[in-house]
Formats: C-alpha cells, sequence, structure tokens
C-alpha cells in the first residue's frame, strides 16, 4: 500500500536504471471506479508536465516511480486533484477534506481516501469534480429495539 502524498515529488526514471526523466508532479485518480488512472511528472529544463497511463508504470516504489520501456505520453485526462479537495455525500452533506489516498501501487486501484473527518472506504467514493469529491452517503443506521 501506497500513500498519494507518498509518491508525489519522487524521481521518475526508465525502468532498469535509466536517466532520470522528471518529478512525479500528481496522480490522476478516477472516483467511480475507484483507480489511479495516470501519473503527472515534471521533465525537462522548463518542467513541461507529461502524463503516461498507470499502466506504463512499472514500479512506484519507495525511491522512485520506475516506467515501463516504451512508455508513450498520453493526452492528459481532466485535472481533478483529490489532495485537499472538499468532500460531499450524494445528499449533499459535507464530510471533511481529504488529507491522502491509499492506493495499492501495482494495480492502481484505490483502498481508501483519508479525510479530516475519518477514513472513507473507496467503494463509497462516485466522482470527483472541480468542487468536490462525491461519496455515498453511510447507510442510516436503524434503532433496535429488545
Amino acid at each position: 500500500m501506497r500513500l498519494l502524498s507518498e509518491v508525489r515529488g519522487l524521481p521518475v526514471v526508465a525502468r532498469g536504471g535509466g536517466p532520470r526523466l522528471g518529478t512525479v508532479a500528481s496522480l490522476a485518480v478516477d472516483a467511480a471506479s475507484g483507480t489511479v488512472t495516470h501519473l503527472r511528472f515534471r521533465a525537462g529544463r522548463l518542467r513541461r508536465t507529461v502524463v503516461v497511463p498507470w499502466a506504463a508504470v512499472a514500479v512506484a516504489g519507495p525511491g522512485a516511480v520506475e516506467l515501463r520501456p516504451g512508455a508513450a505520453a498520453d493526452p492528459a485526462p481532466p485535472g481533478h486533484t483529490l489532495l485537499g479537495r472538499r468532500v460531499l455525500t450524494d445528499r449533499g452533506d459535507g464530510r471533511g477534506t481529504v488529507l491522502d489516498a491509499a492506493f495499492d501501487p501495482e494495480t492502481g486501484r484505490l483502498i481508501a481516501v483519508l479525510t479530516t473527518r475519518g477514513e472513507l472506504p473507496a467503494h463509497r467514493l462516485l466522482g470527483l469534480g472541480d468542487h468536490a469529491l462525491v461519496v455515498r452517503a453511510a447507510p442510516a443506521r436503524t434503532a433496535r429495539t429488545s
């Protein structure tokens, strides 16, 4: 398991110890599918943004992100950033702000979103937009009578 915040700022290199290609800027997340879809990194002296699909990532290790040989840039997906985003339920209730997210570095599957109000399992995510991360409201608890 890795955290999105742990990956940001890591060097991006070619698999097998090639030259440094850049530095991780962010990870694009598709909240509806609960996966990391793309890696964005800054490259070159002009620090241009390069976007590659998550499938091009061979290893997202603690010291660097390694890209598979022949990894090609993709058109940039929508630039919604998960970290720092407000959290709203599908009922319109505020549920804090996203602090981080845990994901499987091999598959890119989100495990949980860490917010100022606690942990949300990834299966509750519905969508991510300019305004907020939208999550499925927790089911109402029914009172038990004896």
